[in-house]
């Protein structure tokens, strides 16, 4: 651990270098409340009421549900999952803070083993978090674009929104760059303005 003298040092320092420059410090403040939204993948449509409500009872009302849109971009799940494999996303009421998304995902695991068969998976689960700026997966699977979050979760900004629509970057999954995705997420973010802005009065 850094000593008392180190840490006090060093704030002189940077203060005495901010105060030379004439600039003003950054604040820390607390972050401004996300659209939590969980893009699912499932094999069997039949447990979808009952994921629902697995779902609704952890983290609050459903407010936004797509419709089921083929997946067919990867053949990674199918030895687990089958090929009939579907996708939809569902977005939740309660707006998150940023740093609840680790929990969020480690809680999301577990639902998934409800659901497991022959103790293979019948539904994978993708928390992520929608800003007006961002939207961010979180992701068990570390690499150099990654950021570690806590309890072995790393989180990932999958799309940019800027110049008025989302954007993909070199890692984005080949899904999450597609027109439908797109056009799922562009109606959610437009339910998290209207949220936001009832949030800041």
């Amino acid at each position: 651990m850094l000593s008392s003298f180190i840490i006090a040092s060093l704030s002189f320092k940077i203060t005495n270098h901010a105060t030379k420059q004439g600039e003003l410090m950054g604040e820390i403040t607390s972050f401004t409340p996300e659209k939590l939204i969980i893009a699912v993948l499932i094999s069997r449509e039949d447990f979808i009421e009952e994921l629902n409500k697995q779902l609704e009872d952890n983290f609050g009302p459903i407010d936004y549900k797509s419709e089921i849109l083929n997946f067919n971009y990867t053949n990674y799940y199918n030895p687990e999952m089958g090929t009939n494999i579907k996708r939809f996303f569902l977005s939740f009421q309660n707006l998150i803070s940023p740093d609840t998304l680790s929990d969020i995902k480690i809680l999301t695991n577990t639902i998934e083993n409800i659901f497991r068969e022959d103790n293979n998976r019948q539904i994978n689960l993708d928390p992520g978090m929608l800003s007006m700026k961002s939207f961010i997966l979180a992701t068990t699977k570390d690499n150099g674009h990654r950021i570690p979050l806590q309890k072995g979760i790393y989180g990932e900004v999958t799309l940019l929104f800027v110049n008025k629509k989302f954007q993909s970057l070199p890692w984005t999954y080949v899904d999450y760059q597609s027109e439908d995705y797109s056009r799922v997420l562009n109606k959610i973010r437009v339910i998290y303005k209207n949220n936001i802005k009832s949030y800041n009065k």
